[in-house]
């Protein structure tokens, strides 16, 4: 089968470019409206074949190829959520200018490209995106609601959208733009059913002069599309495989079409798993369904990215019944968001984007032919390198917050990270320690040993603490947030000790907490250290030399669980669990020269070697 791909690949490679049939033409403005059944193009029928790219996890440097990748694929049109806690950076301070925020460049290109747009701005994504994509200092609030007409939430959207409305009119349709659609909420009918916040959002748009057609999108069943739809907005299906899907949402909600927004090629993957895989001619098929019944449709993802920095979500199922006090489990998403889809993390093209690149092919008019498919973006290796250990956690701590009882990074103003929650033992000195709901991942110390680790994941949330001859105790519990949950009913996740520490049933007191956000500014800053502490929550650095930088992949098997930094940038986090091992780094974190990486590892204390590959 690999060598058939191979060979099929090749070929496609070498064809001549030949004319593609372009909808979008930058010199021509056109019209866009809601039909009854179809989208409406210049007043014809117009089947979308969209294919989802989020800029925000991509490189800058790749937004080109990979819009090209779409279009050679038989795709119209570019799908792209647009995440809101990435551009809103600090609490009031928008961002959309800096490298992957620079949402004008990427519409720009686009349209170049002789592609539309499909836009997704939320307020709320989800996407696998921390949070949701919605800024997490609201949850500094104690008794926010989010998504609904809270009047604190709503606040907060209000300015976001204002300030995209601004950067985004000059790229409407009805301004010769490529934008022609835009959805006004994500997967609402999933969450909560206040159809009155639904109309302010749609009217919010309108204020802010937006005037291109709109959409939801939503399940296909029907309390989903009852509480999430709207009267005279198109119906996105997540997803629309079936005649029957479509016929529920058109008796839902007749009169506007009704198409696939979000057509999954593959899927997400958690920490702990195996790789989410969906064959490509199961696909294949459900893309045939689409381009035979003439349905718009939308591919989520056809390229994926990547995670950087502390970006990537988490997802929580409930669990009926309760252990320990946890109703749910949680489930951190990877740093890669390779997703299965057509176009690997790194840009590659797989079989399952020439599988969907011929039925594609097999529907459109004898006379109109794909592009060729463009050359690939090189990645490649780099020097081996061993870093050696420069400093640690403990050998930075900041000036302690003190606290009657520990509380969320949130409340501190702290929203990503590490935080370290310290406290003497009085009373009780040994025995049954509780943490209560920890989110996410703990190291507890005692008298600066360490004990034992606590796991979210697990439902863990209980450690034995042995007896000591220490007259009063140090115990330390250094915790670190793994991505708050984007998805459904516990989204209020907020991270640290969220309610309390208990040993034998004693409520523990007066804490000193240290925070380590861990932004790249504190980061390129620290300094060297002559004696570095024992403890576990080492940095090592290390220097790669490199005469022409690119696109490559560092291998960290060698190490346990933390992040790496290349040049002050966040490649994201790394866990021995896997099933990731290896963190991607675009050309643009890298320069001729000398590299600075530097790594935090939370659990070992002694440096490995670090490989890289040119693949996850």
């Amino acid at each position: 089968m690999k060598s058939h791909f191979a060979i099929i690949l090749l070929f496609l490679l070498a064809v001549p470019s030949v004319v593609f049939s372009q909808y979008y033409n930058s010199g021509k403005k056109y019209t866009f409206a809601l039909g009854t059944d179809d989208f409406l193009l210049d007043g014809k029928p117009f089947q979308m074949r969209a294919g989802e790219i989020h800029p925000d996890r991509i490189p800058p440097e790749h937004w080109r190829n990979r819009i090209q990748l779409a279009k050679a694929m038989g795709l119209n049109t570019i799908a792209c959520y647009v995440f809101w806690s990435n551009h809103e950076t600090e609490e009031g301070k928008y961002d959309f200018t800096t490298w992957n925020r620079n949402l004008a460049e990427f519409l720009t290109i686009v349209k170049e490209e002789g592609m539309f747009v499909f836009l997704r701005p939320g307020p709320y994504c989800c996407a696998e995106y921390d949070f949701g994509a919605m800024p997490p200092y609201l949850l500094k609030y104690p008794d926010i609601k989010i998504r609904c007409m809270d009047p604190r939430y709503t606040a907060a959207a209000e300015k976001y959208i204002a300030e995209l409305a601004k950067m985004v009119k000059p790229f409407l349709v009805t301004k010769g733009g490529p934008i022609i659609l835009l959805q006004v909420e994500n997967e609402y009918g999933s969450f909560g059913n206040d159809r009155n916040y639904l109309k302010w959002l749609d009217e919010l748009w309108r204020k802010n002069g937006i005037d291109i057609p709109f959409t939801t999108g939503d399940g296909p069943t029907t309390y989903m599309l009852e509480a999430g739809s709207l009267p005279g907005l198109a119906v996105g299906l997540d997803s629309g495989s079936s005649l029957k899907d479509f016929e529920l949402a058109q008796k839902m909600n007749p009169g506007v079409p009704v198409f696939s927004s979000e057509t999954y090629p593959g899927w997400l993957t958690h920490w702990g798993e195996e790789w989410a895989k969906v064959k490509p001619e199961n696909f294949g098929k459900e893309v045939d369904f689409l381009m035979k019944n003439n349905k718009s449709f939308n591919l989520y993802v056809f390229h994926g990215g990547t995670n950087f920095g502390f970006t990537a979500g988490a997802n929580a199922d409930r669990i009926e019944g309760t252990k320990n006090g946890i109703n749910h489990s949680f489930m951190p998403d990877l740093t890669s968001y390779d997703y299965d889809a057509p176009i690997t993390e790194e840009g590659k093209v797989t079989e399952k984007y020439i599988v969907i690149r011929e039925v594609i092919q097999k529907y459109l008019p004898a006379n109109e032919k794909l592009p060729e498919i463009p050359k690939e973006v090189p990645v490649v290796k780099v020097p081996d390198f061993k870093p050696a250990p420069f400093t640690s956690l403990w050998n930075n701590l900041p000036e302690p917050v003190k606290l009657v009882q520990p509380q969320p990074m949130e409340y501190l103003n702290q929203y990503q990270g590490l935080i370290l929650y310290r406290t003497k033992l009085v009373g009780h000195k040994s025995g049954k320690l509780i943490l209560r709901d920890l989110h996410d991942y703990a190291l507890v110390f005692l008298n600066g040993q360490l004990i034992d680790t606590v796991d979210r994941r697990l439902n863990e949330n209980t450690v034995m603490l042995p007896k000591t001859d220490v007259e009063t105790p140090v115990l330390d519990i250094l915790v670190e947030a793994m991505g708050h949950i984007n998805f459904a009913e516990f989204m209020i996740d907020r991270k640290g000790i969220t309610d309390r520490v208990i040993l034998n049933g004693m409520t523990l007191m007066n804490w000193d907490v240290y925070q380590f956000p861990l932004k790249e500014n504190w980061i390129q800053n620290l300094g060297k250290t002559d004696k570095i502490s024992d403890l576990p929550g080492t940095f090592f650095k290390g220097t790669i030399n490199l005469n022409e930088p690119a696109d490559t992949y560092f291998d960290m098997s060698g190490y346990s669980k933390g992040m790496v930094w290349v040049n002050g940038n966040n490649l994201g986090r790394y866990w021995e669990i896997g099933p990731q091992k290896r963190l991607y780094c675009p050309q643009s974190f890298l320069k001729s020269g000398e590299n600075s990486v530097i790594i935090l590892d939370l659990l070992q204390k002694e440096p490995a070697v670090v490989t890289s590959a040119v693949s996850h």
